[in-house]
């Protein structure tokens, strides 16, 4: 299993194939649509990646920019889905200091993507998580909502955050940050057990493949947070 930094540098193609297999019952859009409208909404997504959450919600907004700090995920994204949606820009930059005016968009939206510094900085993930809502809510016209997305458990029938210190993170965006909260089964469905054991083990690893693959499934339960804000 590769470093994740290393996947997301290197091994974008394959990545993308195992998040496309995600929610198959397709909950995210459901759940985000009530949570605002996404007619004619202009969006801005942070830590877009290979462009999952963009594809998402692409096909129903009056436009989206889709941002990640890595320009070999955004190179997936940008052969998949730019020539299906013109209204779609890509851009690389840094979720904690964007590239982008002031108030300039109905919904931020960021996936599976503030989380990870509670790994790359353990010991100040509060202040880099802080710089990166901040973009969240300045980028936002008034009325419009913050949208984090993050783990609550792969290989899991309910919620529990996989580790303590995402558990911290996630209870300071709901007590301090005054985030709303909710969760959803984002399951995975895979083509064949050969399939899905090949990309469980690329990006989770051999132990958790051994412990959740054993019994040759093609479907992944997986739960996934959902936070909220509206400036």
């Amino acid at each position: 299993m590769p470093a994740q930094d290393e996947i997301y540098q290197k091994h974008a193609k394959k990545y993308d194939l195992l998040v496309m297999r995600e929610d198959y019952q397709e909950n995210i859009l459901a759940a985000l649509r009530t949570i605002y409208p996404l007619q004619n909404a202009e969006v801005v997504e942070f830590g877009a990646g290979t462009g999952r959450m963009t594809g998402i919600v692409a096909p129903y907004v009056k436009s989206i920019l889709a941002t990640d700090i890595s320009e070999h995920m955004l190179a997936v994204a940008d052969e998949k889905l730019t020539p299906h949606y013109p209204h779609l820009r890509l851009a690389v930059a840094d979720n904690r200091q964007m590239p982008i005016k002031t108030a300039c968009a109905d919904i931020t939206i960021a996936g599976w993507s503030f989380g990870h510094a509670t790994v790359w900085y353990q010991d100040r993930w509060r202040e880099e998580i802080s710089l990166a809502v901040t973009e969240m809510k300045r980028v936002l016209r008034p009325g419009g909502v913050a949208v984090i997305l993050e783990t609550l458990g792969t290989g899991r029938e309910t919620p529990n955050p996989p580790t303590d210190i995402l558990a911290d993170y996630y209870n300071w965006m709901e007590n301090e940050q005054r985030f709303s909260h909710t969760w959803i089964r984002t399951d995975y469905q895979f083509e064949s057990p050969a399939e899905a054991d090949f990309l469980v083990r690329f990006f989770f690893g051999n132990d958790f493949a051994d412990t959740v693959m054993k019994d040759k499934r093609v479907i992944l339960p997986e739960c996934t947070g959902i936070w909220w804000l509206t400036v």
